[in-house]
């Protein structure tokens, strides 16, 4: 899930918490109504890129596309894949090949039914289409096979890789029907056809969805409401009265309007999330291709201090990708490059910047506030940060395509597979790694991962390890938590507490 919405430019100032799993609000959730059956929920999130989960260009659009389409697997709330379309699966005991056994009798929204020759076709398509925006992550599958079970899909590795039950849990695995991108595979941008738990009836891009319940999905008996509407994301200062109006029902709200949530008889839900607020580092730029600057820039921040102010105090500090509860968090980093100015002076002494330097910080107009929160700590340490201010519609372009920026707030959404994660961050061709310069020590890391199953005892030590090493060798400055911060009404029901995305089944309304 990356942001932009492809790295979630500028999100810090939507932070939430990562360390309150619970519910919390002006009341708790035992005073809120359980709901009953049927209803519409209008959730105040995000605008979609695109509706075809192949041509989809952000991130982001995951927790939209989620509701039209379902994937071979999905994560649990702890970010762990268990069963969806496929009700189990299990690899030879190379570790090369993983076979899904699907649910019987399903079918997509346009009544045609779930097959291991449809889910062949869909992964095909994934990897192989010429516009596909998920073809780096189906790279190794190089075969998929329909066998003669209409239920049975095989897919054959090019090398051992245990990540495949949670990379399929996302976009990558999100399972078209093969009519629709057959007839009019264009179509499919504002016209979805999965088997979701929800199908899509009106769209007016930037503005409304509409969906209805599918009675077709695997785990309809846990999908409670008739209808879903999905609006665009409201601006922080009418975010509560879009709830008080009943104009939504839920809505993503930044920490500087809990309170008033709150005041306003709202619930507020702080559900951990894999997001975490980052600074991007280009190390073929100057200063940054002189390593002591860079490790100055990571022992420059005080990111408590950031935390308070821009996020309201709401979530945590954090000095790696993963947020904490995630099997990848490696506890031992949790203080890896502790607040020390003076420690920050040194090093830049060494480097050769004793009188001070300048750096231009990009960035985007929504993280304003942290960029000069930033500015004012660099400042004590002899850094001049000039704050470099470009459109948000240009941010894809210059900062993950031509990589052209010294330093930028970014933001990291979080990935299905943690090898995945590591590739948009680490990777020699990673989104988030303008660089492009990978130390071997890492790729022989992951390729570790790769290769032990994720049900092995050894495997969080394994993952933990390969953490343990980006963070410390490569320049990308983690800096906190950034979890969705939801407010709701008190007719709606709590919500699931889900770190990958936001999920409706058990969600009511009254």
């Amino acid at each position: 899930m990356a942001l932009g919405r492809r790295g979630f430019l500028g999100l810090g100032v939507l932070a939430g918490s990562s360390v309150l799993l619970a519910a919390c609000g002006s009341g708790s959730d035992a005073d809120s109504a359980t709901g009953r059956e049927g209803g519409t929920l209008r959730w105040g999130w995000s605008t979609v890129t695109s509706w075809d989960p192949v041509t989809s260009s952000a991130g982001w659009d995951v927790h939209a596309l989620s509701l039209a389409y379902s994937a071979l697997t999905k994560l649990d709330e702890k970010g762990n894949p268990v069963p969806a379309l496929a009700e189990s699966w299990k690899y030879n005991d190379k570790g090369d090949q993983i076979t899904f056994v699907l649910r019987s009798g399903l079918t997509f929204s346009d009544g045609t039914p779930v097959t291991a020759t449809a889910v062949r076709k869909s992964l095909e398509r994934g990897r192989d289409f010429a516009g596909s925006l998920v073809k780096a992550q189906l790279v190794s599958v190089q075969t998929v096979t329909a066998n003669d079970s209409a239920r049975t899909v095989t897919l054959g590795l090019s090398t051992v890789d245990y990540q495949i039950p949670s990379l399929l849990a996302g976009k990558t695995g999100m399972i078209v029907s093969p009519a629709a991108f057959e007839k009019d595979a264009k179509g499919l941008a504002t016209k979805p056809v999965g088997a979701g738990p929800f199908r899509l009836t009106e769209y007016v891009p930037n503005q409304l969805a509409k969906l209805v319940r599918f009675p077709g999905y695997w785990d309809k008996a846990n999908i409670h409401l008739d209808a879903f509407e999905l609006y665009p994301l409201p601006e922080a200062a009418t975010a509560v009265a879009a709830l008080q109006s009943g104009r939504l029902d839920v809505a993503q709200i930044p920490g500087s309007q809990v309170s008033a949530a709150r005041s306003a008889g709202l619930e507020v839900q702080i559900i951990p999330s894999l997001v975490t607020t980052v600074l991007d580092v280009n190390v073929t730029k100057a200063p940054f291709d002189n390593p002591k600057v860079v490790e100055a820039f990571k022992y420059a921040i005080d990111r408590k201090a950031l935390l308070d102010t821009v996020s309201f105090g709401i979530g945590a500090v954090n000095y790696q990708p993963f947020p904490p509860g995630y099997v990848g968090h490696n506890a031992s980093l949790d203080n890896a490059f502790a607040f020390n100015p003076e420690k920050a002076k040194k090093l830049l002494a060494e480097a050769g910047h004793a009188t001070g330097l300048e750096v231009p910080l990009t960035i985007t107009g929504a993280s304003t506030a942290l960029a000069e929160q930033l500015q004012a700590q660099f400042a004590k340490v002899g850094v001049k940060l000039t704050i470099d201010t470009i459109p948000a519609t240009q941010a894809t372009q210059v900062m993950y395509i031509q990589h052209s920026k010294a330093l930028a707030v970014d933001g990291f959404a979080g990935r299905d597979s943690a090898v995945q994660a590591f590739q948009v961050l680490f990777g020699e061709q990673g989104l988030m790694n303008p660089g492009r310069r990978t130390p071997p020590e890492l790729n022989a890391a992951l390729q570790k991962v790769r290769r032990t199953p994720l049900d092995d005892p050894s495997y969080p030590t394994v993952l933990q390890a390969a953490t343990k090493i980006a963070v410390e060798q490569m320049p990308n400055i983690f800096l906190f938590t950034t979890p969705r911060v939801l407010a709701r009404k008190k007719s709606v029901s709590p919500l699931g507490s889900y770190l990958a995305v936001q999920r409706f089944e058990g969600v009511r309304v009254s």
